[in-house]
């Protein structure tokens, strides 16, 4: 599959729960085995057909465009737009432009093996204004759990109860009818954009996803994300040849 959708990577961010290694390299950069974080999600991208990258860039932004550069080693075309001031991980769609048709948002410090032409599919399917991409948690109260009534009567009690939710796995499809919610030269996040969009009463869809997804925020997920990585290159890097080509 070739697309002409347009790829926006969040690449903006401060990476502060890494710290100190994002102070001075940006968390997009960090490598995973012998590879940045945010080179294995463009090979990724590429390989199910996406060429069209827009790379919102902030904290360490020079870095980011000197190793990318116009996306031409990759077999991409990049470009860059640049948050003068923190937007969110919406805000920066105010400075993209020309997003005629349906478009992936997503962070550009996140790994997955998720197929993001099934997901693109999947919204272009629905005819939704937003499809958000989830996977399945599970939370773990490290307490014991009493359920009472309003005569604080004890109904139930739970050892260390579990908890499961679907979260967001920061990969969205956006259908441009959604940017006139999105206010210009402001810190606008996705939290903003869904409520915004319930309270509009406007369409959104889930993708329920059941792969690997590693969110790389604190230096015990980077070191889990390393290992994941390693096990299952197959998977993170489908198609990768002997000489480093897709």
């Amino acid at each position: 599959m070739t697309s002409d959708a347009v790829v926006v990577i969040l690449a903006g961010g401060k990476g502060t729960r890494l710290a100190p290694y994002t102070t001075v390299f940006p968390k997009p950069l960090m490598p995973i085995g012998d590879k940045p974080i945010l080179e294995i999600v463009l090979r990724q991208l590429r390989h199910y057909g996406f060429r069209n990258i827009v790379i919102s860039v902030g904290h360490l932004a020079e870095l980011l465009v000197t190793f990318f550069g116009d996306g031409s080693k990759f077999g991409l075309n990049i470009r860059y737009v640049s948050e003068d001031r923190p937007l969110g991980t919406m805000g920066p769609l105010t400075l993209v432009g020309d997003l005629k048709g349906p478009f992936i948002v997503m962070n550009g410090d996140l790994l997955t093996d998720i197929d993001y032409a099934a997901l693109y599919a999947h919204h272009l399917s629905h005819g939704e204004e937003a499809t958000v991409a989830t996977v399945t948690r599970q939370i773990q109260v490290s307490l014991g759990v009493l359920e009472y009534n309003a005569l604080q009567e004890l109904l139930a009690f739970k050892e260390k109860p579990t908890t499961t939710y679907s979260a967001s796995m920061g990969i969205y499809v956006l259908s441009p009818t959604v940017l006139d919610l999105i206010p210009a030269n402001t810190f606008y996040g996705f939290d903003n954009l869904m409520l915004d969009m319930l309270a509009a009463k406007r369409h959104v869809r889930v993708f329920p996803f059941n792969g690997l997804w590693l969110d790389i925020g604190r230096p015990e997920d980077y070191s889990i994300a390393n290992e994941t990585v390693q096990q299952h290159r197959e998977r993170f890097l489908p198609g990768l040849g002997p000489n480093g080509a897709t």
